[in-house]
């Protein structure tokens, strides 16, 4: 009803724009206020029409430059050509630590030099190259080099080893493997499980004793290469540029495919979106095999001619030093990267760099308010979205603690995603008689959908190479019968001007004593509690018992943690059934490359001290502490002899 009645509104605002008279307005505008909820619509209205008006520009801008990309069968190296003509000598990315600098025109020669080297060496349109390198100008100049003759590049985690990394290699089909030296070793484990027609270039400082056999060294072969752009094969918009890995933290992982347009989109979505502007200087600490790395981070260079400063692996003690030798304006963040610079030593450049936005997602909602006073940074620009989907959402205009985007509650049908109704234990979708998904209202938990157009590159979803694994991330009957839609896996919650939460990825709830129980929310408060550690809060399964008991993985080398003193602080800021039945100190917490925390393995392997070597710990009921976990204790615990 509220859409409606605001169309309404637009329609009347118009009217006026045009000269009616305004006795024909009083009389529509009551009846408006009258259908549409009285003040609490109009409220609404007046609170979200500038960032719904903002994001409706946007969309449509970005629209119409895909429209016209499609009509002259553009890809990204000739939308980087025209970069290199409007930009020439500007710096465009720098290397921190050696300190680097490549101008736009230098990146384009190199770039045409693995064009033609490839060429010479017979690798053709739709051939895959594998790219398994650490952070370097090198690795965009790679890609868009193979891009410039039609080959596409499989961006390899280079976290990854024996059986995860051959998987990766495999299922790309790559007739080649690029590596950087300092991965050689990780190269000779698995060069023998290794198809023998797979051709291997090495990158960088090298020992030809050290490396597999046949593997020819990568610089010298590009010196001799030719700088000119080859002919380009007759490639399109919405072919095939590289692939992009899941992080697997649920089996192996899954090269999702990303097409030109899909590059295109996810960038400039973010560059017009946030407000972003071509003199804007940009920290990417992240890994360059990811998409916020290389699309949302890099994608400002190859695009819209932003300099980018690349950093080889992130440092949290060297993060704003960085930030004011470079100048930077714009910096990235995922996952827990803004919980470690929280955790690092107050110093003076923390507050002396001309930092304006931090652009990511994953910041904590515990945290974001401690993050923008303590290193002043004016303006969070968080953003909800994974490489392949299809319902990207921004927080377009910086609204505080939390929200990672919106959708319009004016006219929400423009942007055609929805969170609809789910049952949170097994993700499946919940349907009205009709068979039609049914959608959440505000404050109701819901799995976020964006609806399928396969023709039009803002709503069209690529999946992955294993078609097995796309067609799980597409259901029928959602918005309406018959239609399509892509389901993202993640439960949120919007609130009535149309914000969107984040709740819980897949998997990271868990019900106790008949609560839900996010294990986000926890984590973040009991990081808070010890100074910031890594926790990670998982459910485990306990014999006898209804639903799972929590459990914490708290990351502990140095033995530091007062036990007594966190169960009764704890005490204080959580309700009984979301504290931690069960601990786990332990060195380190793994994380994935993207600094997400890995839980499958500890969740697997539960609380059993016959299985776990670390310390154990028990929440004893009766006494409100927690005491070492024996196998004595375990035993009776399984027996249901101990009250939990």
């Amino acid at each position: 009803m509220l859409h409606l009645a605001c169309c309404a509104a637009l329609l009347l605002s118009l009217r006026l724009v045009v000269g009616f008279p305004w006795l024909q307005v009083v009389p529509a505008t009551l009846i408006f206020y009258l259908g549409s909820g009285g003040w609490s619509s109009l409220r609404i209205f007046a609170k979200t029409i500038s960032r719904d008006l903002h994001a409706a520009f946007v969309l449509l801008q970005v629209k119409l430059n895909v429209r016209r990309h499609l009509k002259e069968k553009n890809t990204i190296p000739k939308i980087f050509a025209e970069t290199v003509q409007r930009f020439g000598d500007k710096t465009a990315l720098i290397f921190e630590g050696s300190g680097e600098k490549w101008s736009f025109r230098q990146l384009d020669e190199y770039s045409n030099r693995v064009a033609n080297l490839l060429l010479q060496r017979g690798f053709k349109d739709g051939d895959v190259v594998a790219l398994f390198m650490e952070n370097r100008p090198q690795y965009v100049g790679l890609w868009l080099g193979m891009a410039k003759i039609g080959v596409e590049a499989a961006l390899i985690n280079f976290n990854l080893r024996l059986e995860a990394l051959v998987h990766c290699v495999s299922i790309s089909n790559a007739k080649a493997v690029v590596f950087g030296s300092e991965l050689t070793s990780a190269m000779c484990e698995v060069h023998a499980s290794m198809e023998s027609t797979v051709q291997m270039f090495c990158s960088g400082d090298w020992d030809p004793q050290q490396v597999p056999q046949g593997t020819e060294c990568l610089e010298p072969l590009l010196e001799a290469a030719k700088t000119h752009l080859p002919s380009r094969p007759d490639r399109c918009f919405t072919d095939r540029l590289f692939y992009i890995y899941t992080s697997g933290t649920t089996g192996m992982p899954k090269a999702a495919i990303v097409v030109h347009s899909r590059y295109y989109r996810m960038a400039a979505l973010v560059y017009y979106g946030f407000r972003m502007r071509s003199d804007d200087v940009m920290y990417d600490c992240l890994p360059l095999y990811h998409s916020a790395g290389n699309i949302v981070g890099v994608g400002q260079c190859i695009i819209h001619g932003m300099t980018v400063v690349i950093k080889k692996k992130f440092s949290a003690s060297r993060f704003w030093d960085d930030c004011v030798k470079y100048n930077c304006t714009i910096v990235q963040y995922i996952g827990e990267i803004c919980r470690y610079l929280l955790n690092q030593p107050l110093r003076d450049t923390e507050r002396q760099h001309s930092v304006r936005m931090a652009l990511g997602n994953g910041l904590r909602m515990s945290i974001w308010e401690e993050f923008t006073g303590r290193f002043n940074v004016p303006q969070v620009a968080e953003f909800y979205g994974a490489t392949e989907c299809n319902c990207s959402l921004g927080n377009f205009d910086n609204k505080v603690r939390g929200a990672c985007g919106f959708n319009s509650q004016i006219l929400p049908y423009f942007y055609p995603i929805r969170l609809v109704k789910v049952d949170e234990e097994s993700m499946e979708l919940i349907r009205g008689p009709d068979g039609v998904c049914i959608p959440c209202k505000p404050g109701e938990p819901g799995q976020l959908v964006g609806r399928i157009i396969q023709n039009d590159p803002l709503r069209r979803f690529d999946g992955y190479v294993n078609q097995s694994a796309t067609s799980k991330k597409i259901a029928n009957s959602v918005f309406e019968k018959g239609d399509t839609a892509y389901l993202s896996g993640d439960v949120l919650i919007m609130d009535e001007c149309g914000y969107m939460f984040f709740k819980d990825r897949t998997g990271d709830t868990f019900r106790w004593k008949g609560e839900n129980v996010s294990t986000t929310e926890v984590e973040g408060t009991l990081s808070r509690l010890l100074d910031m550690k890594d926790v990670v809060v998982y459910g485990v399964e306990v014999p006898g018992a209804e639903g799972k008991g929590g459990m914490a993985a708290i990351a502990d080398p140095s033995h530091t943690c007062d036990l007594e003193k966190f169960g009764k602080d704890m005490e204080k800021v959580l309700p009984p059934y979301a504290r931690p039945v069960f601990l786990r100190l332990l060195a380190q917490v793994d994380k994935t490359g993207t600094y997400k925390f890995q839980k499958t393995e500890m969740r697997r392997e539960g609380f059993n001290p016959r299985e776990v070597t670390d310390k154990l710990y028990f929440l004893e009921p009766s006494r409100g502490r927690y005491v070492e976990l024996s196998e004595e204790l375990y035993s009776s615990i399984l027996a249901g002899k101990q009250k939990l």
